[in-house]
């Protein structure tokens, strides 16, 4: 009897023990699934509280009315302090953009505003060769001699031809030369 009662006790563990690996498998599924979702929260929050630790080490919160208040209130403390300086900046930096303008065209910046829009650097530079033509033909330069006299004039034709989708630059300087030779 000994023996059918080990062989019974045996065999009725082999089916507890399928039975319980079954149970277990499923309860192993379950768990398995439920362990997924709740990493996957755990990850979740962990992302979110770590950029939050981040804005917060940034100075930068949850935005709430009270810090919005504080923050217009600190913008009208501030910025009245701030904005000559700002206003001073900017005025130095239009003056150093005008005068990188005025050298590429080969004119001061006070002559800048004559030569803008579309063309404006064509006429500067036929009015700087005008302005040269004007100086070689006066006698004024010091290599000023009858061979550059005698290309100033035969020049002057050319630039009133180049310069004829502006005749007013063109005309005034030449009307220069002109009142000089008469």
């Amino acid at each position: 009897m000994r023996r059918r009662g080990a062989v019974a006790t045996a065999a009725s563990t082999a089916v507890d023990a399928a039975v319980a690996g079954e149970v277990g498998a499923v309860a192993t599924k379950a768990a398995g699934s439920a362990t997924k979702k709740a990493g996957r929260a755990a990850r979740k929050a962990g992302a979110a509280a770590e950029r939050a630790g981040e804005n917060v080490r940034r100075g930068r919160g949850p935005m709430t009315p009270a810090r919005a208040r504080r923050m217009i209130g600190l913008g009208k403390v501030v910025l009245p302090l701030l904005a000559p300086y700002a206003l001073a900046a900017a005025g130095v930096a239009r003056a150093q953009w005008d005068a990188y303008r005025a050298t590429r065209l080969g004119v001061t910046p006070m002559q800048l505003n004559a030569y803008s829009g579309r063309g404006g650097g064509l006429h500067a530079r036929i009015d700087q060769l005008a302005s040269a033509l004007d100086d070689l033909d006066d006698g004024t330069e010091a290599h000023a001699t009858t061979a550059s006299r005698r290309f100033a004039r035969e020049t002057r034709p050319r630039l009133e031809d180049l310069g004829g989708a502006q005749p007013t630059v063109l005309s005034r300087s030449l009307r220069e030369a002109d009142s000089h030779q008469g």
